[in-house]
């Protein structure tokens, strides 16, 4: 018995100790400070679960930087470690899932995970990856309600999406059914190539009283700098769908914390980590949104923002 104990003793220690591994997919790179905080609070959560990055666990981190080559390369890169985990950021889910429909995954930030195929429903994923989606549709019509409360005189407005995908067509499809309801009238802009972006917003600017709308998606988070550009070159009132636009110069975002977002994912690995399948977990929609009002790019437009607009904002930057 002491001879069993002496050989099986340290095996039991070893397995109790078995270091699992988590891979963690970015569509964006390391270098924006967004990316940087957003990570931290899933590294933050997890440790706060009990998994410790180098102890018990190994986060195996890769970042495409916007590069479509090297997100198809870490996406099979990730599945070959044949992880327990990984995490997905949104625009990542279509190439993590082509590289992989058997490890479990958790992704943040996607929206329409059902209409992209990515789910069978919101209740019952039904596959090998589940998470937090950006939003409901119903939210798309509150960005229109928005700028005509800051932007009364709006009558045209144009709105950024990407066509090629299900969340771009929804979005535009939620926004232009309540563009009579408040009495403007919707144009698309493609978001796929950069000097089209430029030339139509340029065109459309040019007739009065007209704003402009960018729906959520990877190809508006990459060209943040340009369209917020444009809608001061241009004197666009306009809305967006994440803090970081507002923050960067933007008129107002309206959208979910991304932060508690990670958080939530986090726990979401930590069951998975502890036996539960993604099949089994639901999808989860947004339980708050945030209200960001730049004040100085108000006043820049001319704008006078009603104070029961400003009473209900959740940060004024001014």
């Amino acid at each position: 018995m002491l001879a069993s104990a002496a050989v099986f003793g340290p095996l039991s220690a070893q397995a109790q100790q078995q270091v699992r591994r988590v891979g963690a997919l970015y569509l964006i790179g390391p270098d924006d400070a967004t990316s940087e905080a957003r990570h931290g609070a899933f590294v933050q959560a997890l440790e706060q679960l009990g998994w410790v990055d180098g102890e018990n666990v190994r986060i195996e981190v890769r970042w495409a930087g916007g590069n479509a080559d090297k997100l198809g390369k870490y996406s099979a890169e990730l599945a070959s470690l044949a992880p327990d985990a990984i995490l997905v950021s949104g625009g990542a889910v279509e190439e993590a899932l082509r590289a992989s429909r058997t490890v479990p995954m958790v992704f943040v930030v996607t929206p329409d995970p059902v209409g992209s195929g990515y789910v069978d429903s919101l209740s019952r994923p039904g596959g090998n990856i589940t998470g937090f989606m950006q939003f409901e549709y119903t939210l798309c019509g509150k960005w229109l309600e928005l700028l005509k409360q800051v932007a009364p005189e709006t009558r045209r407005v144009a709105i950024l999406r990407d066509p090629t995908v299900a969340a771009g067509i929804g979005q535009f499809a939620v926004i232009q059914s309540a563009a009579p309801s408040v009495g403007v009238e919707v144009s698309p802009i493609s978001l796929r190539d950069t000097s089209e972006i430029e030339r139509r917003v340029a065109t459309f600017a040019r007739s009065p009283n007209s704003g402009l709308i960018l729906t959520a998606g990877a190809l508006g988070a990459f060209n943040r700098n340009l369209i917020i550009a444009l809608a001061a070159k241009h004197k666009l009132p306009s809305v967006y769908p994440t803090r970081l636009f507002a923050a960067d110069g933007g008129l107002i975002s309206y959208g979910a914390d991304f932060l508690e977002q990670y958080r939530g994912a986090a726990g979401y690995i930590d069951r998975i980590l502890k036996g539960e399948k993604p099949a089994d977990m639901p999808v989860q929609a947004p339980t708050k949104y945030e209200l960001l009002i730049n004040l100085k790019t108000a006043n820049a437009l001319g704008l006078a923002v009603p104070p029961f607009l400003l009473a209900r904002a959740d940060e004024v930057i001014e």
